[in-house]
C-alpha cells in the first residue's frame, strides 16, 4: 500500500480523500493555490505545497507544478479528485511517465472515454443503447448538417465531444437555427475545452438522469454499486442526487448494469467509473462515462457501505476488489443536496467571507464540506461549498432527515441555495419521484 499520496484538488473532495487516507494510514500532500493556503485540507495535511496563483490554469491545472510537488515531497501516487485534471488523459499520462501512480484508470482509458463521440461509438459496439443521433464527425457543409438534423428529427441537441460539467450543449427546435448553432457551439467548445468537435443527438424532452456506479480492478474483476437518480438539475448541472432510483424495474436496471460491467472488462477498464444514462419511456440511453469519482458518490456509499475512495486507492495499488457482486446489497435510501454559494433562484455566484457556520447533525446525516466560520469563498472556483447527505431506511425518512438538516444548517455572510433546497424537499412532484432533468427549469419559470 502507498505510504504517501498527493491530492491534486481542493475543497470538499480534497478533504474527503484526505480523511480516507488518514484512515488507511497513508500520509497526504495537499497542493494549493495562493488563495487556498488557509483551507481546512491544507491545515490538516501532513505536507502542503503552494503550486501557483489563484486561477486554476496557474495552479490546479498546472501539470508541471503538480508533478514537481510530487517529486519534492516523495509522494508515490496522485489522486485527482473530480473536476480540474481528473479526466485529463495528458495529466494521467504525465503522472505515469514521471514514475507516479495515477489513482484512476489508465491514461488510455481516460482518452478513450473523454471524447463523448468516440465513447458513444464504443458503447454501441458493446450493445449498450445510445441516444439516437449522428455518431460521426459533422461535415462543414451546411446542407449536410441540415439533412442530418432532419433525419434525426427535431428537437435536437448539439454537444461538444470534449464537454464536461453540463457545458458545451445547445438545444435546437427548428431548422432555421441549426447551422448557426453548430458554428457557435464549435467556437465555444474550442475556447472552453480546446476541442471544436461537436455531434448531434435527438433531444429527449423529459428524461430522467440515471447513472450506474462501477468498480473494476486490474484483474478484470468488476462489480456495480447500484444506481443513482440525478434528475434534479439546473443548466445541465446536478443539484440533488439520490440512490436508489425510484419507479424503475430492478430487472431493467440490472440488465443495463450487466452491460456496463461487461463493457469495462472488454476495454480493460479499472478504477471507479460511472456510466451515465438518460431514461425515458422504459428505455436507457447512454450519454457518457465519467472516469473519476463523482460528486454524488456519498449516496452510493450510504446504501452499500462501500468506501469508494478507499477502493480507488486499493485498485491503484494493485489490490484485488474486496467485494464480489453478491456482497453488494442495497439497503435504505440516501439523498444528497449540493450546497452552492449562489443566489438560490437566479444562480448568480456569491463570494465572500462566511461570518457564521453551523453544521447540522443527527442520525443519518452526513456533511461533506471544507468551509468554516471565517472562511473566504473565492470567486475563481466552482460555487459548490459542500454537500448534505441524508440516509433513511425509506425514501420518506431520508427526505424527512434532509428537511431537518436544512432547517439546522447556518451559513451567514454569503448567499447560498439552501432556500431552494427547502422548497424542493416539500415539492409534491419531487416527493412522488415524478421529475425529469427539465423539471426544475419548468417550476422556476412558472414562478
Amino acid at each position: 500500500m502507498f505510504k504517501k499520496i498527493l491530492i491534486a484538488n481542493r475543497g470538499e473532495i480534497a478533504l474527503r480523500i484526505q480523511r480516507t487516507c488518514q484512515e488507511m494510514g497513508i500520509k497526504t500532500v495537499i497542493v494549493h493555490s495562493e488563495i487556498d493556503r488557509n483551507t481546512k485540507c491544507v491545515k490538516l495535511a501532513d505536507e502542503s505545497v503552494c503550486i501557483g496563483l489563484d486561477k486554476p490554469i496557474f495552479s490546479y491545472m498546472n501539470i508541471p507544478a503538480i508533478i514537481s510537488a510530487a517529486e519534492i515531497t516523495n509522494a508515490e501516487a496522485i489522486h485527482p479528485g473530480y473536476g480540474f485534471l481528473s479526466e485529463n488523459s495528458n495529466f494521467a499520462e504525465c503522472t505515469e511517465k514521471s514514475g507516479f501512480i495515477f489513482i484512476g484508470p489508465h491514461s488510455s482509458s481516460i482518452r478513450m472515454m473523454s471524447n463523448k463521440l468516440s465513447a458513444k461509438q464504443i458503447m454501441t459496439e458493446m450493445n449498450i443503447p445510445c441516444v439516437p443521433g449522428f455518431n460521426k464527425k459533422l461535415s462543414k457543409n451546411p446542407q449536410e448538417i441540415i439533412n442530418i438534423a432532419r433525419t434525426i428529427g427535431y428537437p435536437i441537441i448539439i454537444k461538444s465531444s470534449g464537454g464536461a460539467g453540463g457545458r458545451g450543449m445547445r438545444v435546437i427546435y427548428n431548422e432555421n437555427d441549426i447551422v448557426n448553432a453548430v458554428n457557435i457551439t464549435k467556437s465555444e467548445a474550442e475556447s472552453t475545452f480546446g476541442n471544436s468537435e461537436v455531434y448531434i443527438e435527438k433531444y429527449l424532452e423529459n428524461p430522467r438522469h440515471i447513472e450506474i456506479q462501477i468498480l473494476c480492478d486490474k484483474y478484470k474483476n468488476a462489480i456495480w454499486l447500484g444506481e443513482r437518480d440525478c434528475s434534479m438539475q439546473r443548466r445541465h448541472q446536478k443539484l440533488i442526487e439520490e440512490a436508489p432510483a425510484t419507479g424503475i424495474s430492478r430487472k431493467i436496471i440490472e440488465k443495463i448494469a450487466e452491460l456496463c460491467i461487461n463493457a469495462c472488462k472488454k476495454i480493460n477498464y479499472y478504477s471507479a467509473g460511472t456510466f451515465e444514462f438518460l431514461y425515458e419511456n422504459g428505455s436507457f440511453y447512454f450519454i457518457e462515462m465519467n472516469t473519476r469519482i463523482q460528486v454524488e458518490h456519498p449516496v452510493t456509499e450510504f446504501i452499500t457501505g462501500v468506501d469508494i475512495i478507499k477502493e480507488q486507492i486499493r485498485i491503484a495499488a494493485g489490490k484485488r476488489l474486496e467485494y464480489n457482486q453478491k456482497d453488494i446489497i442495497l439497503k435504505g435510501h440516501a439523498i444528497e443536496c449540493r450546497i452552492n454559494a449562489e443566489d438560490p433562484f437566479r444562480f448568480m455566484p456569491s463570494s465572500g467571507c462566511i461570518q457564521n457556520w453551523h453544521s447540522p447533525g443527527g442520525a443519518g446525516i452526513r456533511i461533506d464540506s471544507h468551509i468554516y466560520s471565517g472562511y473566504y469563498v473565492p470567486s475563481v472556483y466552482d460555487s459548490m461549498i459542500g454537500k448534505i447527505i441524508t440516509y433513511g431506511l425509506t425514501r420518506e425518512q431520508a427526505i424527512c432527515r434532509m428537511k431537518i438538516a436544512l432547517s439546522e444548517i447556518i451559513i451567514e455572510g454569503i448567499n447560498t441555495n439552501i432556500p431552494l433546497h427547502k422548497k424542493l424537499m416539500i415539492d409534491d412532484n419531487f416527493i412522488r419521484g415524478e421529475i425529469s432533468i427539465n423539471y426544475l427549469k419548468k417550476i422556476l419559470f412558472k414562478n
